[in-house]
């Protein structure tokens, strides 16, 4: 009999029985763990409160072996709120819809249950404040989320240069297959033609240039989503079940400066 104690987002949970749930937490040294949390369902559960999803918490689990993933799941037996990032996230649809894409996303790249992913789990922390905050777009976060994901499980797309070649760009051309932007040399059939607006917020998505992604128009965030969309469709090869119910409504463009009036 072991107890271990971690700290990880709770990406969702199960109804088990009459009053316990299944719980599974992204932590930071086990990654992805599956636990049983007993009478969690009870109406006076504070304990049940804590494990809510977008929930990061501190969490103590009691497994019968010497490790934590073994024949049976362990029980979760202690938690305390680290931060509650689910108050600023459900009370509006457009980061609720994108903060359940980030769980299922941070889930489908931790496929292997007891194998610690530092970089996802800070990534998906990192993701959930930022969204809390209102700070952005729920839609931008959402896909830089994506595309830092990509990048994490190394499937980074090149916006630049020829993903094939490496010629230095603006490239025109993008394949999803090749990897991102490709020259005309190494154009593929079914490559498309963003515009250049979209790529250079995709590119400023990827490397946190929030500046450049705030300043976008909503036509080309609309366009840099469908690139996001088909990319990670293609790298996970069946898509997000959650992100056909994403609201992409606060996606606006900047207000444009008045003129001044004649003196």
């Amino acid at each position: 009999m072991s107890l271990f104690r971690d700290d990880g987002i709770v990406l969702r949970t199960q109804k088990l029985g009459e009053a316990d749930r299944i719980i599974t937490v992204l932590t930071r040294g086990h990654g992805r763990v599956r636990a049983v949390a007993r009478g969690v369902r009870r109406t006076k559960s504070k304990f049940g409160a804590r494990l809510e999803p977008f929930s990061h918490v501190d969490v103590q689990f009691f497994s019968r072996g010497s490790e934590l993933i073994g024949r049976g799941l362990p029980l979760c037996t202690q938690t305390e709120t680290i931060a509650a990032y689910g108050q600023g996230i459900v009370s509006d649809y457009a980061r609720y819809t994108a903060g359940t894409a980030m769980l299922e996303t941070a889930e489908r790249f931790t496929d292997h249950e007891g194998e610690p992913n530092v970089q996802q789990y800070l990534l998906l922390v990192g993701g959930l404040r930022t969204l809390a905050s209102g700070e952005h777009a729920s839609g931008l976060v959402l896909d830089a989320f994506l595309l830092r994901s990509l990048a994490v499980g190394g499937y980074a797309p090149s916006f630049g240069d020829c993903a094939k070649c490496g010629m230095p760009g603006p490239n025109r051309f993008f394949s999803v297959g090749s990897g991102g932007v490709v020259c005309g040399e190494c154009r593929v059939p079914g490559s498309v033609v963003p515009s250049p607006e979209a790529l250079r917020l995709l590119g400023a998505l990827l490397t946190g240039d929030w500046a450049t992604a705030d300043a976008a128009e909503s036509r080309h965030a609309r366009e840099g989503t469908g690139l996001v969309s088909a990319y990670l469709h293609w790298h996970l090869e069946r898509g997000l079940r959650s992100l056909r119910y994403v609201d992409r409504t606060d996606k606006v463009a900047p207000p444009r400066a008045s003129p001044q009036a004649p003196p």
